[in-house]
């Protein structure tokens, strides 16, 4: 078979998984995606994520990294008008008054995990004196080297960035719409808490389901909710004290707000 023929393969069992999965047969839909996630071990598509919210295969560690990259990379050029304009997202600017409240810097040196266009680091920009932004789409990335507010700017998974840094510690670590894509966020806040600066903070906005049981779940619209809960407990498992942990809506789907929250630690 060659790579053209495969490609094609792909798309038809993809596409014949979206429409019998519109069309309600959900053992079709599912036997299409199994057999499109076998072309493509690396799941460009999310079939993945689609399975677990079909509740078809448990929720993965986290969102394929491909599939990410490549979602982002689709959507950069409009993806400030369709977020912001159309999705009502205004996190960035919650940041902004939340750390007002709380401490409202100086902070010398700002990581912006998920970064994408580069809205948080709009937002937090005359505070910091050096901004690093990271993003998985290479496509963002472009569009936040426009905006002229980062330092330096790096292709990669927000995790496996905070892991791999052996960069100087920052003073404050941002990942604003970054959760929805992460499903176990233990190896996250491990590695926040390693990366911060003695009494450095770390603010994350993350999304909720009602009455949630499970540390994190995929749903309908392929993003991860979190517990509160769990999220407490990894906060005091790697020495954050909470600052803040206040309910707010993420964005608007349809119309409908989501849920989430927005929480503020500090490093001890």
């Amino acid at each position: 078979m060659t790579a053209n023929d495969e490609d094609d393969a792909l798309a038809e069992a993809y596409n014949r998984g979206l429409d019998l999965e519109k069309a309600g047969d959900l053992d079709g839909a599912e036997a299409a995606y199994r057999e499109a996630l076998i072309l493509d071990p690396d799941d460009h598509g999310g079939v993945s994520i689609r399975l677990a919210a079909m509740g078809r295969m448990s929720a993965p560690e986290r969102a394929p990294d491909a599939y990410v990259a490549t979602l982002f990379d689709q959507n950069a050029v409009n993806f400030d008008d369709m977020l912001v304009e159309q999705l009502g997202y205004a996190v960035p600017m919650m940041v902004r008054e939340k750390l007002e409240e709380l401490a409202p810097g100086p902070y010398p040196r700002l990581l912006d995990l998920g970064c994408g266009t580069g809205l948080t680091g709009v937002s937090l920009d005359d505070w910091c004196d050096h901004i690093t932004g990271v993003d998985l789409s290479e496509a963002m990335l472009d569009e936040a080297h426009e905006r002229g507010v980062y330092d330096d700017l790096y292709v990669a998974e927000a995790c496996d960035f905070l892991e791999a840094s052996e960069d100087e510690p920052w003073d404050l670590i941002a990942a604003t719409d970054v959760l929805p894509y992460i499903g176990d966020l233990g190896r996250f806040f491990a590695g926040a808490a390693q990366q911060l600066r003695s009494a450095g903070l770390v603010v994350v906005s993350c999304e909720s389901e009602p009455d949630q049981s499970a540390d994190y779940t995929v749903g309908a619209k392929h993003r991860y909710a979190h517990s509160p809960g769990y999220i407490s407990s990894l906060l005091q498992r790697h020495g954050l004290d909470t600052l803040a942990f206040d309910p707010i809506t993420v964005r608007y789907d349809e119309g409908a707000p989501v849920p989430g929250y927005l929480v503020v630690a500090r490093i001890r």
